[in-house]
């Protein structure tokens, strides 16, 4: 049986423990405890008996994880199904699960729900839960602190929560926003294999951490969804609309949060209040989204009398500030499903 081979980028940047015997499972080694840092008890054992004896010359289980700021990605391969039971406290971790091969099982509460390439998996390590491992496994994880979304949900309710957040444990990547928290789970995986990537930046990861955080209480399945969607109904104060405004207009202008504020008629701190609990998002966030809208605008409908060469998209992502064009390139593909080359040939095609 071939044994899954760790992403070559990840030994860098990732704290690795591998694991050559079923012995080195247990709780000698508290692998777990390098994600989840707790008093929770995790338990491994391979579903096939007649392996228990066995050594092998190669890892049967990798793990490697990496924490930057209240974010910790991890990596891990198996080579056989294996039980994985989870006692002790509950945990203070909501962990978001792609699949790379096979499929895992969780059992909670006497349900199961069961994740493969297509669908995500959500889970709150804590007593009683159980995953299922398939053979020749490998996926990746990214943990958030149950206390920042709890934080985040209150900022966007505008009142304390009255029970503990809980997500529903199946996700569609292919469905609404889940696609695009997909896409920014696989980039912080990716920049987390980076020595110089947004980890190594406490100002760009607190920024991608915000819109993560807004992401998954907008993009996953959680007992506050149709609270949340009747406060994003709401009406939506002059302040949001003036500071928008303001920015769609000055969008290619060096300006900064506190001139949209005054633009807004507000403080700074009211602006990110109003923006948090109306855009689930602050008001950098926002202004960096507008910004991208009006690129793609001056690609697609060919205002700038470009056409779709490198050049040209270099040259609109420098009017709106985008001075990486790689980084251009993979914010664009994030939010619109297509490179800006993409996008510029795609519009001229059709108005032909």
């Amino acid at each position: 049986m071939a044994v899954p081979v760790i992403e070559p980028a990840l030994p860098a940047m990732f704290d690795i423990v591998r694991a050559r015997h079923p012995e080195d499972l247990d709780g000698r080694l508290r692998i777990t405890e390098r994600v989840v840092k707790s008093e929770r008890i995790y338990t491994y054992q391979l579903q096939d008996r007649a392996l228990w004896s066995a050594t092998f010359d190669k890892p049967i289980f990798t793990l490697a994880t990496r924490a930057a700021g209240s974010i910790l990605a991890s990596y891990a391969d198996s080579s056989f199904a294996t039980d994985v039971s989870v006692d002790g406290d509950e945990g203070d971790l909501f962990c978001f699960t792609t699949m790379l091969s096979g499929h895992i099982t969780l059992v909670k509460k006497g349900n199961s729900t069961t994740t493969t390439d297509g669908r995500g998996l959500v889970w709150r390590p804590g007593p009683g839960g159980r995953l299922l491992i398939s053979d020749d496994n490998a996926r990746r994880n990214v943990f958030f602190k149950v206390a920042d979304l709890e934080d985040a949900l209150e900022q966007m309710l505008d009142e304390r929560l009255r029970q503990p957040l809980e997500f529903g444990p199946d996700l569609d990547w292919g469905s609404g926003l889940a696609t695009s928290l997909k896409r920014q789970l696989d980039f912080v995986m990716d920049e987390f294999q980076r020595p110089d990537g947004v980890a190594s930046s406490p100002v760009a990861l607190a920024s991608l951490t915000d819109l993560l955080v807004a992401l998954v209480l907008r993009g996953a399945p959680h007992n506050y969804v149709d609270q949340l969607d009747r406060a994003a109904s709401a009406v939506v104060p002059a302040y949001i609309r003036r500071a928008e405004d303001f920015m769609r207009a000055n969008g290619a202008e060096p300006i900064r949060i506190p001139q949209v504020a005054a633009a807004a008629g507000c403080s700074v701190r009211t602006l990110g209040h109003v923006f948090r609990h109306f855009r689930g998002s602050t008001p950098l966030g926002v202004l960096h989204a507008i910004r991208l809208e009006l690129a793609r605008d001056d690609l697609t409908r060919g205002a700038s009398g470009f056409g779709a060469s490198v050049a040209s998209v270099a040259t609109v992502a420098r009017r709106y500030g985008f001075t990486n064009s790689s980084r251009f390139t993979a914010a664009f593909r994030r939010r619109f499903g297509e490179t800006p080359s993409e996008a510029a040939r795609r519009s001229a095609r059709s108005s032909r």
